[in-house]
């Protein structure tokens, strides 16, 4: 029987490559390829935009039927929230909020049309905050004052107001505590943005001749001016949209406004971010005749008339310290054509169904000779 050959090893089996425990080439992918899926993406996103549209409508008629509101405005700012803290990509949260604050706001209008006052013209702060809130899938109207705001409001003209109601560098705003004196709207919710002001125009820094500012930006930036342009005239306007017209159309001229106004009236950043106070907020009330349900995050404002003798407005705080409600807010404003006489405006932590402030109100209206509940809302978060 023959004996199996053996095989002699050749020297080229030594060199001989092996793919043993070596991972396959990694495919670099091209521009064509990653656009192809960059439209893929973009088809399926508005495949589930409209599938969360025709899911909302559902949800209205469901309400509707059941006697309920159709939209709950704190139910949506929850939500957006919610999604956005979900978030683990590139996209900062608030270029994720803004996103999804306007696929709200298309969904919304499918819903309800609204239509909201504002303090205009466009591209003021007011109008930048009624944005932030409602997204722009509303009807914007913007009037010349605050009380045309509250005006608007009161005859059903508007389905919703937003008003200025203090500021973290100058206070109160009180063309709007006067308005809430007068008229029986409510506040339904609040927005507090945060106010960068730029200095805008078509000139160089050093041709500046006037700045042109409502009053409010004027002094928010008044020691920048003092330190920068000292030599400029300060001149106040209506608004700092119609301060933005006028640093387009005059030599010499610049304006204070948002960036957004420059943008559309095609002027230059001169300079950029010029507030004195680089923590410079605006908070907005939300008005209308919208009541907002407790979300466990709310505020509740009041409007309150003290007897006009010793310890009267003491014995009122003592009766919130009683019922451990924490006030975030107060505010004395002259009662109209009764002088030395005062209302206060207060803000307290809860909401006006919660035990606890339902007990400490009926306690106030014993003890004051005006109590009116201005409307409970959920906590703004800055914008």
């Amino acid at each position: 029987m023959a004996k199996a050959r053996k095989r002699v090893p050749q020297p080229s089996d030594s060199a001989a490559p092996s793919n043993k425990g070596k991972k396959p080439a990694r495919h670099t992918e091209t521009a064509e390829e990653l656009l192809e899926q960059l439209t893929e993406q973009d088809r399926e996103l508005v495949r589930l935009l409209n599938e969360r549209a025709r899911t909302l409508v559902k949800i209205a008629k469901c309400r509707k039927r059941a006697g309920q509101a159709t939209l709950v405005f704190s139910e949506e700012a929850e939500r957006i929230s919610r999604a956005a803290a979900t978030g683990r990509g590139p996209l900062p949260r608030d270029a994720i909020q803004a996103a999804l604050r306007e696929v709200v706001s298309g969904c919304r209008s499918l819903v309800r049309d609204l239509r909201v006052a504002f303090l205009g013209p466009l591209y003021t702060y007011s109008h930048l905050a009624t944005i932030a809130h409602f997204g722009q899938s509303v009807e914007m109207a913007p009037v010349g004052s605050i009380a045309a705001v509250f005006e608007e409001v009161n005859r059903g003209q508007a389905d919703f107001g937003l008003v200025p109601i203090e500021n973290s560098t100058d206070g109160r705003i009180a063309d709007t505590l006067d308005m809430f004196t007068r008229l029986p709207v409510r506040i339904c919710g609040e927005v507090e943005l945060e106010i960068q002001h730029f200095l805008l125009g078509k000139c160089a820094r050093s041709e500046i001749r006037e700045v042109y500012s409502k009053q409010q930006p004027l002094s928010q930036c008044r020691n920048w001016l003092a330190r920068h342009l000292p030599s400029a005239r300060a001149i106040e306007v209506t608004s700092t949209a119609t301060a933005a017209q006028l640093a387009l159309e005059k030599p010499g001229a610049a304006a204070i406004a948002s960036l957004q106004a420059g943008m559309h009236y095609g002027l230059n950043v001169i300079a950029e971010r010029i507030e004195d106070n680089r923590n410079n907020t605006t908070r907005f009330a939300v008005i209308g005749d919208h009541t907002a349900v407790a979300t466990g995050n709310d505020r509740t404002a009041l409007l309150v008339q003290t007897e006009h003798r010793f310890g009267a407005l003491a014995d009122v705080l003592g009766i919130f310290k009683k019922n451990r409600l924490n006030l975030t807010w107060i505010e004395s404003f002259p009662v109209p054509d009764s002088p030395r006489t005062y209302l206060f405006f207060v803000e307290v932590e809860g909401h006006q169904t919660e035990q606890a402030v339902v007990k400490c109100l009926k306690t106030l209206e014993g003890t004051t000779l005006r109590l009116e509940i201005l409307g409970s809302f959920p906590a703004a978060v800055r914008t």
